[in-house]
């Protein structure tokens, strides 16, 4: 389960006109380096030094590096729940993450790169610094990621001693349970999750052929056969009648696709930018083939980092900060609710991929068909549970 949280009521917005200033620093531990692992974080008032949001978690096995960016995001998180306008420094002892965060060196390990790209999306760029420290002037945060980790050893769940909780935000990804504590979603009655039914659109002429369809070339709207199939996947979400808002990419194939759901449906289409298409900039139109053979070199660059975009468009980085900015916009604007989303292949593979805490490389990995549902339900613990993916029953 996500770590648990706790918040000073006494907390005071900055005495400036400008953004209010927040520190946060982090720590992760594991025993073993892969062992036993947990993190801890707290959020500092930077005038008083006082204490305004503790959290931790322990981990299960994982290495040392993970349960520090663990730790990093689940304090980045709990700074963002006090106040999402801020602005943060990070104080850690991880050089490592200092310096890759910082972007002065590069993330080569596939288990990090998610994880970078997961604490990117809960800040815009530019509101969050980052400092190295001294261990032992990271005191408090170690001691939180020993006592998670103390806990969980002991099958418990690290309690904080504060009284008010601070609101965690249902988009982390998801971890090792603690012994006993259960999995996503089971562990304790939260409430109703926020579930987020992701629609892949309809087909356009280009589907078929397997060509780069992004937002930064033509705006296809859905062929014949992608206009029977949005009537088909409107008449399956009618009969099953949990739908309570839509929710539509840009473009105008997502449009279309979301128009058919939400007529049948009686609902309104709210539209959000950052559920676009990756923008694959000079490779639009092309197919696989097509680009091999005329952009050998930075397909091979695309293909083996999410930093790399292709020429002229949008990384896949680039993309995981949109649309996670995007996500955490869904679960604030419609807590417990059910959300058809209607989006693009990268989205929702993105989405999946930050749900279960994946690797960069898993996005290659992914079927996804045109019509498609897949079904991902945040909890208020901060979990995400994959409940279906790639679900196109409706389309027989």
């Amino acid at each position: 389960m996500a770590g648990s949280a706790s918040a000073s009521g006494s907390a005071s917005a900055s005495a400036s006109d400008g953004p209010r200033s927040l520190v946060v620093e982090a720590d992760g531990g594991s025993r073993g380096n892969p062992g036993p692992a947990g993190y801890g974080a707290c959020v500092l008032d930077p005038v008083t030094g006082e204490t305004l949001a503790e959290t931790a978690e322990y981990l299960g096995r994982v290495t040392n590096n993970v349960a520090e960016y663990r730790g990093l995001i689940a304090g980045l998180r709990a700074a963002h729940a006090l106040d999402p306008g801020a602005e943060v420094r990070v104080r850690m002892d991880s050089k490592l993450v200092v310096e890759q965060m910082s972007g002065r060196w590069k993330i080569k390990h596939p288990d990090m790169r998610p994880l970078a790209a997961e604490a990117r999306t809960i800040f815009p760029a530019g509101r969050v610094s980052y400092e190295w420290i001294p261990r032992e002037k990271n005191k408090h945060a170690d001691r939180l990621a020993n006592e998670a980790m103390d806990a969980g050893l002991a099958g418990r769940v690290w309690e904080p001693t504060a009284s008010v909780s601070v609101p965690a935000s249902a988009s982390a990804p998801d971890s090792v349970p603690a012994p006993g504590s259960g999995g996503a979603g089971w562990s304790a009655d939260m409430g109703a999750p926020t579930t987020l039914v992701l629609l892949r659109h309809g087909e356009t002429a280009l589907t078929p052929q397997k060509r780069f369809s992004g937002s930064g070339g033509s705006d296809p709207e859905l062929s014949e056969t992608g206009l029977l199939q949005a009537q088909r996947v409107a008449a399956a979400l009618a009969a099953r009648g949990t739908v309570q808002d839509v929710v539509s990419s840009p473009l105008a194939r997502c449009r279309q696709t979301a128009g058919a759901v939400a007529d049948r449906l009686g609902l309104e289409v709210r539209v959000d930018e950052g559920l676009r298409e990756t923008d694959f900039g000079a490779w639009e139109g092309l197919t696989f083939g097509e680009v091999r053979e005329r952009y050998p070199a930075e397909l091979d660059a695309w293909l083996a980092s999410p930093e790399v975009a292709p020429p002229g468009g949008e990384s896949f980085e680039a993309v995981a900060g949109r649309v996670g900015r995007a996500r955490d916009d869904l679960l604030a604007r419609y807590p417990g609710r059910t959300v058809l989303v209607v989006t693009h292949v990268t989205p929702v593979k993105t989405l999946v991929q930050l749900a279960l805490g994946a690797p960069s490389e898993s996005l290659f990995r992914m079927g996804l068909s045109a019509a498609s549902l897949t079904a991902i339900a945040y909890y208020a613990d901060g979990n995400a549970s994959l409940r279906v993916f790639n679900d196109t029953g409706h389309l027989r």
